[in-house]
């Protein structure tokens, strides 16, 4: 209901919160504003359209002083370790987040833990108490008149809390990786050594457990830049159009959509878009076998290739195969030799390649020259 007199710039702060017909709205208030997106873990969906020159990207990676990694461990449903925890933490006269983030069931889990720690306050936090009743509990915690806070995911964001330095996070394997990066940080926000505990049950999806891994393994300062590759990676990039697949996209192809894209955004930038592309013709096998690279990865590693402009990005990119899969099976690494002799041929301005088991064969207009792989 606001009416902006000259509205010139929207910046969202929590990015990853708001939905995508949300965001649109704040664009179509003026057609020429400007907007500033904040996230600690960008969604894949606009990670993916920063990657693509779509929407500038620009990082922030330098920690307060005096900050230090968060100790993450992924640990079972175990009395004795959460009991400890909870005991380590207020040995060093610190406070605790136990985050659950059912709220029909977050009442058992209270009776559970007091059973634990009869001698412990512990008060519960979430969104269905009276704004009053929830205010008073943040702020009692703030000024440290308890030292458990038992809470869903609101306190995800915005609290500051120097002296609350464990976070256990029961059930992890039900968060995304921005949720479960956010919540570890609301720990560690001084100069004490913090520790997350995830909670998780023994069977999980492969999905989770590729959250998980990631979360364990990008726990430095900064890593939210990271998680964020990786989530888009997991879960893929979503549909940059809006919240349906439809119109022009639709029509022609994902691929052939972003080539295109991309050429109009070099064009607004001034930049030359016309490019040589020779024909190729292959007679050997090039790809990605299934027992090498997982289905669901396969388009953005295909698409990645394709977006290789140098030939010593190919590579990089072999290296990083290696370091991700293991060793080139030999499909593979047809597929790189396909990618630096198009490379050579598009610098070269060859028209046509053909690549077999023993030569690959230019030809240039009248042309034709053979050389051995």
């Amino acid at each position: 209901d606001v009416k902006f007199k000259d509205l010139g710039l929207v910046i969202i702060d929590e990015e990853h919160r708001f939905g995508v017909r949300q965001k649109e709205r704040f664009k179509h208030l003026r057609k020429e504003v400007d907007v500033l997106s904040l996230s600690a873990t960008p969604i894949p969906r606009t990670l993916y359209m920063a990657l693509h020159n779509i929407r500038a990207l620009s990082l922030l990676e330098t920690p307060p002083p005096g900050r230090l990694p968060i100790i993450t461990q992924v640990i079972p449903w175990d009395t004795n370790l959460i009991r400890r925890a909870i005991e380590f933490e207020l040995s060093r006269d610190g406070q605790v987040y136990f985050v659950h983030n059912r709220i029909e069931t977050i009442y058992v889990l209270h009776d559970i833990l007091k059973r634990w720690l009869p001698n412990v306050e512990i008060r519960v936090a979430h969104g269905r108490l009276k704004p009053r009743e929830l205010e008073k509990i943040m702020l009692d915690f703030y000024h440290r008149r308890f030292p458990v806070l038992l809470s869903t995911n609101i306190i995800g964001s915005g609290i500051d809390i120097p002296t609350v330095n464990t976070i256990i996070i029961h059930n992890a394997h039900m968060f995304g990786i921005a949720d479960l990066h956010q919540l570890r940080g609301r720990v560690g926000r001084g100069d004490v050594q913090a520790y997350c505990y995830l909670v998780v049950p023994r069977s999980m999806s492969s999905r989770a457990r590729r959250r998980l891994a990631a979360i364990l393994k990008h726990t430095e300062l900064g890593a939210g830049f990271k998680l964020a590759l990786k989530d888009l990676e997991i879960r893929g990039a979503g549909n940059i159009l809006g919240k349906e697949q439809h119109g022009y996209m639709n029509m022609i192809g994902y691929d052939l959509y972003l080539k295109l894209l991309e050429e109009v955004i070099r064009e607004l930038r001034g930049e030359r878009v016309v490019e040589h592309e020779p024909k190729i013709i292959l007679k050997v096998d090039a790809y990605f076998p299934d027992d090498y690279v997982p289905p669901e990865l396969k388009s953005g590693l295909y698409r990645r290739l394709n977006e290789i402009k140098l030939e010593n990005e190919v590579d990089t990119f072999e290296d990083e195969l290696k370091d991700r899969f293991g060793s080139l099976p030999q499909e593979v690494r047809n597929l790189l030799d396909v990618v630096r002799w198009r490379l050579r041929a598009k610098r070269e301005a060859i028209d046509e390649i053909v690549i077999d088991d023993e030569h690959v064969t230019f030809r240039k207009k009248e042309v034709r020259e053979v050389r051995k792989r």
